[in-house]
């Protein structure tokens, strides 16, 4: 692994690549503790940490820590994300977008151009929410997070923030062109990784307090390893479907005849059906916000609280169907099919056509149901250490849901790009005993 990391510096076009990564990463985190004009920094302080949970605390987790600051970047990359999710949906339902999906460059061009629209639409939106919360937030002192609130301050916010999640999207295009890895990911993944001091840090006090035992803490080290592993088994895990590429000879050349296979991952959705249900679970408190006398919406809402055995059935099956539901988005067995056809490749035992897809769906229903389950699984893991162990919210988040999924699947695409560059100089990988496998497709 050390002479792996030494030989990316001695390839200079990679080691510029690395140092720019880093350098945008740098300066996009000190731009998380810059703050908006016109905030109490000290009364906000005060209501986020008495309001961890819920879903300012998942937009916290991906603006990096950023909202609960009230800082330039509090938006974050999730506007951006939205304005891509939106734009994916569309190609699945309307021909324009679909057409513009299989025009190649150019097609990818405009798409491009109709998120960042979309993006700074959004943004905008969000903004204006995020000026109206703020001003509406007050603590038990009676000390407001915004001392001066009106157009005035709304107007400032709109443009700060918005501008702030312009500067954020060309930030991970330019790591995406000019660096190494996905720029977007990467922004998501380091704003995450940026808790994890302060969580051990957390743990480090309970221990000196006495608050757990030396051995509970090694349990809970080994349980997270046990949760990493498992993770990178998810997101690593594929099928194999064998594919066959018929000879044709055109003038005096031979083209096909090779084998290859398709690969089918268990988790095709990744972490969307995550957030997908985290955003549908987020609902009854959000209602119940609005009716703050009602004893009866109060209690609905109390029953959908993180810990409840009625929270952690409904979330997981709301993950389960959100990940049959993405993955028919992410993945169309008709278009591969077609794709086979028209380049004479085929399934053995599987007449080319209609049949290829239906046997690939066929495999792809199998597939992600055992996927589906341990996803569910995963998302559930963390209240429960979190109820078992009485461990902070803050750490028992590494313990599994987005943040581990996130952080692996981002580190696993980040090392396969850093591979791939030092494979094509002819140095070693990160792994010089066999590939991750997974890695060469992914």
């Amino acid at each position: 692994m050390l002479d792996s990391i030494q030989n990316i510096f001695k390839i200079p076009e990679l080691k510029k690549r690395v140092l720019f990564t880093l350098m945008i990463l740098f300066v996009e985190r000190i731009g998380t503790h810059v703050p908006v004009p016109g905030i109490n920094s000290r009364v906000l302080l005060e209501f986020f940490s008495s309001n961890q949970g819920g879903f300012l605390g998942l937009y916290d987790l991906f603006a990096g820590g950023a909202f609960s600051r009230a800082t330039v970047f509090a938006l974050g990359i999730m506007p951006y994300i939205s304005a891509s999710i939106i734009i994916q949906l569309l190609g699945a339902v309307m021909p324009y977008f679909q057409r513009l999906q299989k025009e190649g460059e150019e097609g990818r061009k405009k798409i491009t151009q109709y998120t960042r629209y979309g993006t700074v639409l959004i943004a905008a939106l969000q903004a204006y929410g995020v000026s109206i919360f703020l001003e509406s937030i007050r603590v038990s002192s009676g000390a407001l997070a915004v001392p001066d609130p009106g157009w005035g301050f709304r107007f400032l916010t709109m443009i700060t923030l918005t501008a702030g999640t312009i500067l954020i999207m060309w930030f991970g295009e330019q790591i995406t062109e000019r660096g190494v890895g996905n720029g977007t990911s990467l922004i998501i993944f380091i704003g995450i990784i940026a808790r994890l001091p302060a969580a051990f840090f957390d743990e480090f006090q309970q221990i000196q307090t006495g608050n757990r035992d030396i051995l509970a803490e090694v349990a809970l080290i080994v349980i997270m390893v046990a949760c990493v592993a498992a993770v990178v088994a998810l997101t690593q895990g594929t099928r194999k479907i064998p594919v066959q590429y018929a000879k044709r000879v055109v003038g005096r050349k031979v083209y096909g005849g090779q084998s290859t296979y398709i690969p089918l991952r268990i988790n095709t959705a990744g972490v969307m059906p995550i957030i997908f249900a985290q955003s549908i679970m987020f609902i009854p408190a959000t209602i119940a916000q609005f009716f703050p006398k009602s004893d009866l919406m109060q209690g609905f809402a109390a029953s959908f609280s993180h810990g409840t055995v009625v929270y952690s059935i409904i979330y997981g099956v709301l993950i389960i169907f959100f990940t049959y539901f993405y993955t028919a988005i992410a993945f169309n067995p008709v278009d591969v099919a077609d794709n086979m056809k028209k380049h004479g490749g085929f399934i053995p035992g599987v007449r080319p056509g209609k049949h290829t897809s239906e046997f690939i769906d066929n495999i792809l229903l199998k597939l992600t149901l055992p996927g589906s389950i341990f996803l569910a699984l995963i998302a559930i893991f963390p209240d429960f250490i979190t109820n078992w162990m009485n461990v902070s919210t803050n750490f028992s988040s590494f313990f599994g849901g987005t943040s581990l999924l996130i952080i692996v699947g981002v580190a696993l695409d980040t090392l396969q790009n850093l591979e791939s560059h030092l494979l094509m100089r002819h140095y070693d990988g990160f792994m010089k005993g066999g590939k991750v496998r997974g890695r060469r497709f992914a």
